[in-house]
């Protein structure tokens, strides 16, 4: 693990795949005119309808080819991300496909997504709790201890996946805003597994050490993807990534976090995701109960939208605190 050159590398051919399809792509989306259909009550955006869309299939694509052509010996479990990737993708791409094909922002019905993401996180839990690689145990944050928790992993496994890519399916919704924060998040989680990679993860043996180190690479292509996608969707975005992005690469979080045995640290290093899903959740709570609203809007950085914040500020904010906390965990655990 003293050479970082194959970590380097990844991240990089990520970047510059995504850079060479990714003209070809938005050229391809706009000949076929998928546009964005703007929510009625969110009038700050009226500018942005009309935009491209879907533009998730890019990194999609990128992802998805340059991981594989990178993967270094074992690698069940980086197949297994870049398999459930896919899938969630497809997810993505049927709903995005229903929205601009009946002109309209909803997609699938809620208990269709429901219903998928039930069964394929279920059949992801199982897998995990069959596989020697992953197992039942989990890593406790902050210190070089284990937990167990024998057959209520699959349920746990199951939760971790709806909760993960819906919060950053509710994260984007500003320009740049989930592409960013995913970004830092991979970074900050690339930097906690290599930590880890010399201790607790590294005790497993050399095959299940070249398997997580093959995750690592999947989360460095991840950023490299990320950072290229970012030119076209920073303010003002020439393309949305859709729910076919944001699904895909919100399993991405969660399978980088599973296999690893690491996923309680998701709410830690995933600060922003959290919030997102929270201030949903207790908006819609607070107002079913009382009929008011705690947020001007709901989720969080439309409240903040809404207090005159512009867009940007908020990006930006969202992305220097996911890489802060990351930091922060990362010095915890050296400390």
């Amino acid at each position: 693990m003293t050479d970082y050159c194959w970590l380097i590398e990844s991240l990089v051919w990520g970047f510059l795949f995504t850079l060479v399809i990714s003209p070809f792509i938005i050229s391809m989306i706009k000949k076929e005119k998928v546009r964005q259909v703007i929510l009625s009550y969110v009038e700050s955006h009226s500018a942005k309808l009309g935009t491209p869309t879907m533009g998730g299939i890019i990194f999609l694509i990128s992802i998805s080819i340059v991981a594989f052509i990178c993967l270094r010996g074992e690698s069940t479990l980086a197949k297994m991300a870049i398999l459930i990737f896919i899938a969630y993708g497809l997810v993505g791409f049927l709903d995005d496909f229903i929205k601009f094909k009946f002109k309209r922002n909803l997609g699938l019905r809620a208990y269709q997504k429901i219903i998928f993401q039930l069964l394929v996180s279920v059949a992801i839990g199982f897998f995990a709790y069959k596989s020697e690689l992953v197992g039942s145990t989990l890593i406790v944050p902050f210190t070089d201890k284990t937990i167990d928790i024998g057959f209520w992993i699959i349920p746990l496994v199951s939760l971790i996946y709806i909760a993960t890519t819906n919060s950053v399916n509710l994260t984007d919704g500003l320009d740049g805003l989930a592409s960013s924060t995913t970004m830092t998040y991979m970074f900050s989680f690339i930097l906690l597994l290599l930590f880890l990679l010399t201790g607790t993860l590294g005790a497993g043996g050399e095959v299940q050490v070249v398997e997580y180190k093959n995750i690592v690479m999947l989360a460095s292509v991840t950023c490299g993807a990320m950072l290229c996608f970012l030119i076209y969707n920073c303010f003002p975005a020439k393309i949305f990534m859709g729910d076919t992005g944001s699904l895909a690469i919100g399993s991405l979080v969660a399978s980088v976090a599973v296999f690893t045995k690491t996923s309680l640290y998701i709410p830690i290093l995933g600060i922003m995701f959290v919030l997102s899903s929270v201030s949903v959740i207790l908006q819609v709570s607070y107002y079913k109960l009382t009929k008011k609203r705690i947020f001007l809007m709901a989720p969080l950085h439309h409240h903040f939208e809404k207090k005159g914040v512009h867009e940007v500020r908020i990006t930006v904010c969202y992305s220097v605190i996911t890489l802060l906390v990351g930091v922060a965990t990362l010095l915890v655990n050296i400390l």
